[in-house]
């Protein structure tokens, strides 16, 4: 058997062996370790703000999305010496994550074939501390995006109502990630309580289209606003990440004249986005994520 074609090359000074180049990842689309690497390199300048100062969860496909996968949060033990970590105590001990604040060492990861990114609430410097809310709206068969974006509408006018801006993205699988920046004191307890609330309110104002608990045979043709991811111990998948799903869908910033428009379009259509139409977003309309990073915005206590 021939050797996997490999290659080494130089990125930021910094000497990378790449390894298996040719091997298919999706193999519905045929898309390649090397386009996988060629993405990341490509989207880091505007992921790696998202991504370098928070503890990341590796999610890792050695065998592509059809095989199996794991999660890795300790930072292998054969990195580099010039990959960081960031060392979080918890709990359960202490975690040495792997700090990617560079090219160099996202092309380092990324050839471990960690296609997905899994990052915190909170900056690694300050764990405690959770920078955004986040609602993780799931559909529930038989409803669909389309009934995500509606629901997504919905908390952005009653984020609004008491004076907040909040922005959304894709899941890069089936659902939309409405998230609130805060970027000023706050603690995981008071995004947790906020976070339900307003899901336990769009519950009781519209039990036929929204749940807020997990249980799935409440879910049926409903939309899980799940308000649990505002957890310390919890990660969401990071902005312009790959997801493993049968093509390489990308988790996406999107504008709210797009989600309306994929409520008006009736079918949710438009809002599932593969990787080159994403270096193409990134290049006509440069971050839309990047009031997350930011945008101060005070948590209102909630009557």
């Amino acid at each position: 058997m021939a050797p996997a074609p490999q290659a080494v090359i130089e990125v930021e000074g910094r000497s990378l062996a790449l390894s298996n180049l040719d091997k298919v990842l999706y193999p519905a689309t045929g898309f390649t370790k090397a386009e996988v690497l060629d993405y990341y390199a490509r989207i880091a300048p505007v992921l790696l703000p998202h991504l370098g100062d928070r503890a990341l969860t590796l999610r890792r496909f050695p065998d592509g999305v059809e095989g199996g996968s794991f999660y890795e949060k300790n930072c292998p033990r054969y990195r580099p010496d010039w990959v960081g970590v960031h060392r979080v105590g918890g709990d359960d001990g202490t975690i040495d994550f792997c700090r990617i604040d560079s090219l160099a060492s996202l092309t380092w990861v990324v050839n471990l074939a960690a296609l997905e990114l899994h990052t915190s609430m909170a900056r690694a410097a300050d764990a405690d501390t959770p920078t955004m809310v986040v609602f993780d709206l799931d559909p529930g068969p038989p409803a669909g995006m389309r009934e995500c974006a509606e629901i997504a509408l919905w908390i952005r006018d009653v984020l609004a109502d008491v004076g907040l801006t909040c922005v959304a993205k894709t899941s890069g699988s089936k659902g939309i990630q409405v998230y609130l920046p805060l970027n000023t004191p706050a603690t995981y307890a008071g995004t947790a309580a906020f976070s339900k609330g307003v899901a336990q309110l769009l519950e009781r104002q519209a039990p036929d289209r929204v749940v807020s608990v997990q249980r799935k045979n409440l879910r049926t043709g409903k939309v899980l606003v799940d308000w649990s991811q505002n957890s310390r111990h919890k990660t969401t998948v990071c902005v312009y990440s790959l997801r493993a799903r049968e093509r390489p869908t990308v988790s996406t910033p999107i504008t709210w004249d797009e989600v309306r428009a994929a409520v008006d379009a009736g079918d949710g259509s438009g809002l599932s986005f593969e990787t080159s139409a994403v270096l193409r977003r990134v290049a006509d309309h440069g971050d839309l994520f990047s009031m997350t990073t930011d945008l101060q915005q005070e948590l209102p206590v909630l009557g």
